[in-house]
């Protein structure tokens, strides 16, 4: 039952919301993607069936009330810029709601974004033009659902000058990977490693540290005074966690937001998909029965543009020509034909033709499997056209010589490069 109490929160979270201003930083390369991202940045890679990696902190931002967002490109970022244009430019400018596209264009020193710190440094101009009183930070590449009105709330009562979204992470996952908090009994941050080797433990918690998610809440005008001071500082990586937030500590009010489930108060759902593997992982978690990404709540969508196409098709009911799928997500657009599908995730449009198998695999969109071929723990890349007949996954070796990634997990990368199908270029 509402509360005078639960009203007043309500009413406080809103105002913060809507004097927030959000930073999406997009315009990382994603290297440990390898040829995955040889033709988009890292938030442009389709996750999920059907969406963007960049959705989900898009999503977030409409579902917590924040209405004005600008996303920072740079890496290769047309499929990026496309996609926010197809998909995110239905917002009212006379509501002063926009999702802006902001790409490197030498604003300041002629120089691309040279960092995290930089990005923003470089926007400070539009930034001022939309007069936020706290601007959130978000990274463009990460899968989770997260409201960020709570998390506003915390930086307001904590009266902090910047705080920063956490998460418990195994010591050894963290371990080289991620920004490493220490902080006291109140949450204030006493310590900052930036991918230390050996991170310091969660006191009373051994074996898991505080991991940066790289979301960031600043109020606004100490946000340009440091982005300020670290462009004029000599040796400066232009980085938030290696220059910036170790350089506050000390002197301001810096506080952590440990993110965990409303309702259970448990670790929630984060995935940094920075690898093949984690990618992989990621998208097959989506199959099992109760995955922890609960893709059907409809109190916490996520936006997408998408291509309209037909419903999936399962066709041919004969002995060894049967089009099924179990485990599994198929997108609209995509034509199992004659063929088994386990434990996969087809993303729009892929057909799979007869004779066929696909196990253990994500299938991008627009792939054609051509008759009798088998895949097996396979990553397939948009476009791909698979000769009839061919076998993925299964011999190791014989894919390297292909001229496929294998992964020490054993994990098989195909490109239409590596097929010899020039997509983006003519040879």
């Amino acid at each position: 039952m509402p509360t005078k109490e639960n009203n007043e929160y309500a009413r406080h979270v809103s105002r913060l919301t809507r004097d927030t201003m959000a930073l999406v930083l997009a315009g990382g390369r994603g290297s440990r993607l390898y040829e995955l991202t040889d033709w988009r940045a890292k938030p442009a890679l389709y996750f999920g069936g059907k969406y963007r990696i960049i959705d989900f902190p898009l999503s977030n931002c409409i579902n917590s009330g924040i209405r004005r967002i600008a996303v920072l490109t740079q890496y290769k970022a047309h499929s990026l810029i496309q996609h926010l244009v197809y998909g995110w430019s239905w917002f009212r400018a006379s509501k002063r709601e926009f999702v802006e596209i902001l790409p490197a264009s030498q604003r300041v020193g002629g120089e691309w974004y040279r960092g995290t710190a930089d990005a923003v440094y470089q926007n400070l101009d539009i930034i001022r033009t939309h007069s936020p009183k706290h601007v959130l930070i978000l990274s463009g590449d990460h899968i989770y659902k997260m409201d960020y009105g709570p998390f506003l709330a915390l930086h307001s009562e904590k009266q902090a000058d910047m705080t920063v979204s956490c998460v418990e992470v195994p010591i050894e996952e963290a371990a080289g990977q991620f920004g490493v908090m220490t902080v006291d009994e109140n949450g204030r941050v006493i310590s900052f490693d930036e991918k230390p080797e050996h991170p310091n433990p969660i006191p009373g918690k051994p074996g898991f540290c505080l991991a940066s998610m790289g979301n960031y809440i600043f109020n606004t005008e100490f946000l340009y005074e440091q982005v300020i001071k670290d462009a004029d500082t000599p040796d400066t990586k232009f980085d938030f966690g290696g220059n910036v937030i170790p350089r506050i500590i000390d002197d301001y009010n810096v506080y952590v937001y440990p993110y965990r489930d409303p309702e259970t108060g448990e670790q929630a759902y984060w995935r940094d998909v920075g690898t093949l593997d984690a990618y992989w992982e990621a998208n097959m978690e989506l199959v099992s029965v109760s995955p922890q990404l609960d893709m059907y709540d409809t109190d916490w969508l996520i936006n997408t543009h998408q291509w309209q196409s037909p419903p999936a098709k399962f066709v041919f009911d004969e002995e060894n020509r049967r089009g099924t799928a179990i485990q599994s997500m198929v997108s609209g657009g995509c034509v199992v034909s004659g063929s088994e599908v386990q434990s996969s995730l087809l993303f729009s449009r892929a057909r799979i033709n007869s004779y066929s198998s696909v196990v253990d695999s994500v299938i991008l969109p627009d792939v054609d499997v051509g008759q009798k071929c088998r895949i097996n723990r396979a990553i397939i890349d948009r476009g791909c056209r698979i000769e009839a007949g061919t076998v993925i996954g299964e011999d190791h070796d014989a894919d390297r010589k292909r001229g496929f990634r294998v992964t020490d997990s054993g994990l098989t990368l195909v490109t239409p490069d590596m097929l010899g199908q020039s997509l983006h270029f003519t040879r």
